[in-house]
């Protein structure tokens, strides 16, 4: 039996237990990153506009929890700034969201560069 043009991966020249180990490894990856997932899926992420006027909270799975508008921002006669205020808060609350995400994705995976 001779090498093959992988270099002995398998065919019993010493190579495979070098790719049971990288399995191995991609294995246990894998459980970390799904655990890491699991637990930004549960976590809560918030924001605020109109230096506190509008308060925001979304969850891990992207989902708006709250929306908190304290009376004194309703102006009837300006709704464009209470809707403005909303759109702002709910945006950085889902950026908070994601940035935590990449930056947990990034710590399991060093040097893969958010190809997860």
């Amino acid at each position: 039996m001779g090498k093959n043009q992988f270099g002995g991966f398998g065919g019993g020249y010493g190579g495979g237990g070098n790719m049971q180990q990288l399995m191995k490894q991609a294995q246990k990856l894998q459980e970390q990153m799904a655990k890491a997932q699991e637990d930004l899926d549960t976590r809560e992420y918030s924001a605020q506009a109109g230096g506190g006027m509008v308060s925001v909270v979304v969850t891990g799975k992207r989902e708006v929890k709250s929306i908190q508008i304290k009376p004194e921002c309703v102006d009837p006669d300006d709704v464009e700034m209470l809707q403005d205020m909303i759109l702002a808060a709910v945006n950085e609350a889902l950026r908070n969201g994601e940035q935590a995400r990449e930056a947990e994705m990034s710590r399991l995976t060093p040097g893969m560069g958010g190809m997860f």
